[in-house]
């Protein structure tokens, strides 16, 4: 049972009755929990009101299974405004999160890494290096990470080599450098520095290839509405 407060991200919400909402939450000091919150009578204004994406509350809830329900809640601070490019970008990490993060396992530190990119997504116009640096991170939180600086073979990376990334093993050099990364270019992504559009490119094609296996096949909603904007 939980009785304390605890700052909460609403990360994804739909109907799941004609007085209920399912919740998908990031919860900080737990991570991903799914919840329901009751919108009945005079709650119903608030929860709509204030249970959207970019509002951090602080929340309590309750519940000794797997599905929680939200006792209570109220706004931690003002939502985030995010326009335009930023917003879409925002849904993006939404839909990211409660699509690869495992629900009710402890992960702790997504919270904190989710917090502090859309922060940063809320005061960039440059968005896309925000966008790989919380893709790459995420996936070293989750067990998925790669090293950019180091090869397969346990060999600093060279900026001079091109390699080819195997999946379980890391980067090996290649002498198809065509079909490869560039070496400088995944040193650039180990100090998470995208700006030339070189490593942009190789980041957005890598992080996509890591991001695969872990999304499936159901395409990401919010990079659609991206595209048809």
């Amino acid at each position: 049972m939980q009785n304390d407060f605890r700052q909460v991200y609403l990360l994804h919400r739909r109907a799941h009755s004609d007085s209920q909402l399912m919740l998908n939450t990031l919860v900080e000091g737990v991570g991903h929990l799914s919840m329901i919150a009751r919108v009945k009578g005079r709650q119903a204004l608030k929860h709509n009101a204030h249970l959207r994406p970019f509002t951090p509350i602080l929340a309590q809830y309750g519940g000794r299974h797997d599905l929680k329900y939200l006792n209570s809640f109220e706004l931690a601070q003002n939502p985030l405004s995010l326009h335009g490019k930023q917003l879409y970008c925002g849904f993006y990490l939404n839909e990211l999160t409660y699509r690869i993060v495992p629900r009710n396992e402890p992960q702790e530190q997504v919270f904190t890494l989710y917090q502090q990119h859309l922060t940063t997504l809320a005061k960039q116009v440059d968005v896309e290096p925000v966008l790989r640096s919380y893709e790459f991170q995420l996936l070293g939180l989750l067990g998925f990470g790669v090293e950019f600086d180091i090869d397969a073979y346990g060999e600093p990376v060279s900026a001079n080599l091109s390699y080819q990334y195997l999946p379980e093993q890391g980067f090996v050099p290649t002498n198809m450098p065509h079909y490869g990364f560039a070496g400088a270019a995944l040193l650039a992504m180990a100090e998470h520095d995208f700006a030339k559009p070189p490593v942009r490119r190789a980041a957005k094609h890598l992080s996509r290839h890591l991001l695969k296996p872990l999304l499936g096949n159901k395409a990401l909603k919010s990079r659609e509405l991206f595209i048809s904007r």
